[in-house]
């Protein structure tokens, strides 16, 4: 992308709605389950500053606890970076004003280049 100059228009996002728990998992079906509290999001080109790295989990992975973002910041964030106002961008569902990120959701100012 880089090399034929679309990089810095296109944002590049790497990520899921998952972390995964520091620990395997005993039993019949061992592994490592969702982890809801801590997960991991790459982003490149389209607005993002480069090098950065945001937040931080405790010492084993297994809760964020540096400058927690939540997903409502980061679809703010996404949204920010595409030229969209979150706070504007609403729909209408049974006669009711929803937002994209609902009543929460801050630009993550320091991702952004």
């Amino acid at each position: 992308m880089a090399q034929r100059g679309v990089l810095d228009e296109t944002l590049v996002i790497w990520g899921g709605e998952f972390g995964r728990l520091p620990v395997s998992q005993l039993g019949g079906q061992p592994g490592r389950d969702h982890n809801p509290h801590c997960f991991t999001c790459w982003m490149a080109g389209g607005g993002i500053k480069r090098g950065v790295t945001y937040g931080a989990s405790d010492e084993i992975g297994h809760k964020a606890e540096i400058d927690k973002v939540h997903v409502n910041d980061l679809h703010a964030t996404i949204l920010h970076l595409m030229g969209l106002n979150h706070e504007e961008l609403t729909y209408v569902y049974n006669g009711r004003r929803f937002r994209l990120t609902d009543v929460a959701g801050k630009v993550l100012h320091p991702l952004v280049a």
